[in-house]
């Protein structure tokens, strides 16, 4: 204890000496810097030029201050000094008129021991209310010249790096402008606050600071306007420079644009020989598809803003160019979406889930530009309209004239496609689909056009129904092979409820005439059925039910196209069917070859057996609201006279029936006239020309004849009356049909036959029958001798006639031969 009391007073005794020099040191220090703040008061005027000309020596240009202001207390220990009205200029000021820097308030820290010596180190440099403009013309040159090192001599190292050891920066109500006319670039930003401190080392130096501003404008080419316009700017900054490698790394920081969170980084260099002096690297992981396209430029903003996502992307642009060079820097954006809802301008994409690219560099070495540009879309997984959509890559390249090649494939059942198709055109009840294309379009306001499309579309156990023509098939299979140009339609049958129709069609130049000239598009059909009933396709005779209601699905533009290939496309058909019914009429061994456009129906050739004979046929049919006109060539050969009569309803006749009838008819017919849309014939629209042959034919039955013979042949069969051969010709004029003067010679009675029947009112047929029994001759072969003995005898003149009659039947009247010639005379 005794040798540690002395030891103890020895250390106090120092210590007490140190704090005395100490304290000692600092009035002396306090006493010095109130001296110095007393001298800087004094000599305002003299430090002020001192300060201004040591900091012209070092510029390359020129500083002007209005005045100065030291504050002691701000800055201890350092002398801080306040410049009001300052102004920097490079020395080519005039040229371009763009003052670098111009502040009301501009305060510096200097370092106070270096100032005694008459040194200016500034330590902080503190900017409010100012414009700060950074300029370089089309040459190249820029207003920062005027911090590049003077061709002084005098000039020593210390000086250069008066502004080398600055401590930090303050900015506040600070107007940043970087306009490169050069490089086509312009950023403009108004900083609220901006704060850095900096720490300077052997390679170069450090910083770190929070700033918060107002993007103006940040144009990489002024010509597409700016990104982040207008929008809010806050959060932290670090900053390395490198000294040896002339570069400028902006380290990974938070910040807040626009209300969204980003993490951004940069990289800048001065080296000339730098492969990419520019570098700036944005993620977001969490932010809206809107809010994304207006942090961009307008040109891009406005396609992207056909589109939508509804929850947050994920998403990475990294820019990397050259500042001074007058074109777009390198832009590569990739984006992670999932589980989304993309709306798109044909509608929503619902369960979104895809990896996509964009980059103005599709092709190396082509440049960082619109027509260059591509967006790449990757394992694309969605439903539309609950039909799912699967596209493994998609590429949407040259965005100056869009075209998009990719994979489309997918898998649902056909009901799904009454919410797309209008149900006024279509309507599916049943069935399944399965698509793989692959697709090559041409993109307009980011529609789909003009594709180019191969692949193929299968379709099973469809129940369909085309509304406009009340038609419905049931159980119906096809495919649809799309190759570079045609469309293949294979494997079709159609089934309704009595008649199974199988199709094999194509298409040449499909999808370029579709979109280029669709009334030019013709559909190749070849159409087999064992059995087809024609009435179930009646719907194709008449005029088309206009699509009434077409905002019943959610893309009524699909019908729209839909409903205009349908009608617009023309169709060149060859029939094959074994047997063809309609109504009582059955036809077999039907070929025949058609064509159907917009107007109408075309018939080249139909050839049928029926009723033990031939038929042939050709025409048009000219379809409209109000009628449906049709033309037909017609020849018919050795038919069974009953049954063809019974199969056309008796041709509309009311007195001669299908029963009344025997024999083999032959004849040619050449008629217009309207067909009613359901099948029916319009029978007083028929004009034309009749001509037949019946061989071999009987009358059987004929009430007419019957009741005009039992008075005048009384003891002659008149139920069956045969004919050997009868030729005859009839003019049809709509309701009335002129009979050409026509010998009948039967069995029974020889009649010659002349006038006009009336489907309404006007019939006068003159019947000049010899009483003469022709049995009498039946042994006579000489043609001329049985003419000369035909008229033998006495020859009853008959008038056939509805005049006068009041219930509108025909009459026979017995008259003279003048009078009845009379009276069927036109």
């Amino acid at each position: 204890m005794q040798e540690t009391l002395p030891f103890k007073r020895t250390i106090s005794k120092w210590l007490k000496i140190l704090l005395k020099i100490l304290a000692i040191l600092f009035v002396l220090m306090v006493v010095l810097y109130l001296s110095m703040a007393f001298y800087i008061n004094t000599n305002k005027e003299k430090i002020l030029a001192s300060v201004t000309s040591q900091i012209n020596e070092n510029i390359d240009g020129k500083i002007k201050i209005g005045a100065m202001d030291p504050t002691f207390v701000q800055g201890f220990p350092r002398i801080s000094l306040r410049l009001r009205n300052v102004e920097i200029i490079d020395n080519r000021w005039q040229e371009h008129q763009k003052t670098l820097i111009k502040a009301n308030d501009f305060n510096l820290s200097i370092n106070a021991l270096a100032f005694l010596f008459g040194e200016v180190e500034i330590r902080k440099i503190e900017i409010s209310n100012a414009k700060i403009h950074l300029f370089t013309d089309e040459n190249g040159y820029s207003n920062t010249s005027v911090f590049g090192k003077k061709n002084n001599k005098n000039q020593n190292k210390e000086s250069d790096e008066s502004f080398g050891r600055i401590k930090g920066f303050d900015f506040k109500n600070v107007q940043f402008i970087s306009q490169n006319k050069k490089g086509g670039k312009l950023f403009d930003f108004l900083i609220h606050d901006f704060q850095a401190k900096f720490n300077f080392d052997s390679q170069g130096w450090e910083s770190s600071g929070k700033i918060n501003a107002f993007a103006n404008n940040m144009a990489f080419n002024t010509k597409h306007g700016s990104f982040i316009k207008s929008k809010k700017i806050s959060g932290k900054l670090a900053v390395i420079s490198n000294r040896e490698k002339n570069t400028l790394e902006v380290l990974e920081n938070r910040l807040e644009i626009g209300g969204d969170k980003f993490d951004i980084s940069g990289k800048f260099s001065t080296d000339s020989h730098a492969e990419s002096p520019f570098e700036l690297h944005i993620k977001a992981p969490s932010i809206l598809w809107l809010n994304a396209a207006n942090l961009l430029s307008p040109n891009i903003t406005k396609q992207l803003k056909r589109f939508d996502l509804k929850k947050e992307i994920n998403v990475r642009c990294d820019i990397v160019g050259d500042l001074n060079v007058e074109v777009d820097p390198h832009i590569l954006v990739n984006a992670q979406i999932k589980g989304n809802q993309l709306t798109i301008p044909d509608g929503t994409i619902k369960n979104c889930s895809f990896s996509g690219i964009f980059s103005n560099e599709y092709r190396k070495g082509k440049g960082f530009n619109d027509p260059n540009s591509a967006i790449k879309i990757y394992n694309f997984r969605g439903d539309y309209n609950e039909i799912p959509v699967i596209m493994d890559s998609v590429i949407i390249s040259n965005l100056e004239q869009p075209l998009a090649t990719g994979i489309f494939k997918s898998k649902f059942p056909l009901i799904k496609l009454n919410k797309i198709i209008d149900p006024n055109l279509l309507h599916f009840s049943s069935g399944n689909a399965n698509v793989a294309l692959d697709f090559i379009a041409d993109i307009v306001d980011f529609s789909i056009t003009k594709p180019y499309v191969s692949g193929l579309i299968t379709v099973d156990n469809a129940s369909i129904k085309y509304v406009p023509r009340n038609i419905s098939f049931t159980n119906t299979s096809l495919a649809l092979d799309f190759t570079d140009k045609d469309l293949f339609i294979r494997n079709l049958i159609l089934q309704t409820p009595k008649s199974v129709v199988k199709l094999e069609g194509s298409v040449k130049n499909f999808l370029n005439t579709y979109y280029t000239d669709p009334n030019k598009i013709i559909l190749q059909w070849n159409i087999r059925s064992p059995q087809l009933e024609l009435s179930e396709f009646l719907g194709f005779l008449g005029s088309r039910k206009k699509i009434k209601n077409k905002k019943t699905t959610d893309n009524p533009d699909v019908s729209d196209k839909l409903d205009f290939l349908f009608e617009k496309s023309s169709v060149a058909i060859n029939i094959n069917v074994k047997k063809l019914i309609y109504n009582k009429f059955v036809a077999n061994d039907v070929h025949a070859d058609f064509f159907v456009s917009e107007k109408g129906i075309n018939i080249k050739k139909m050839f049928a057996r029926n009723s033990g004979g031939t038929l042939n046929f050709s025409g048009n049919l000219l379809q409209s609201q109000n009628a449906n006109k049709f033309s037909l060539n017609t020849n018919i050969q050795k038919v069974e006279i009953a049954s063809f009569f019974k199969a056309f309803n008796n041709f509309g006749l009311e007195s001669l029936k299908a029963e009344n009838l025997e024999g083999q008819l032959s004849s040619t017919l050449k008629i217009t006239g309207l067909i009613k849309d359901n099948g029916s014939l319009s029978p007083k629209s028929i004009y034309g020309n009749l001509n037949f042959q019946l061989q071999k034919g009987k009358l059987l039955n004929f009430e007419p004849i019957k009741k005009t013979g039992k008075f005048a042949f009384p003891f002659r069969d008149l139920s069956n009356i045969t004919f050997s051969q009868l030729n005859g010709k009839l003019i049809i004029n709509g309701e009335k049909v002129e009979i050409a003067p026509m010998k009948i010679s039967s069995s029974v009675l020889n009649m010659d036959v002349a006038g006009t029947y009336s489907f309404g009112k006007g019939t006068n047929i003159l019947v000049d029958v010899p009483l003469r029994n022709p049995k009498n001759d039946r042994n006579i072969t000489n043609k001329e001798k049985l003419e000369e003995r035909r008229n033998r005898g006495i020859v009853l003149h008959l008038l056939a006639t509805d005049k006068g009659s009041v219930d509108g039947k025909v009459n026979l009247k017995l008259v003279s031969k003048k009078r009845g010639q009379e009276a069927i005379s036109p």
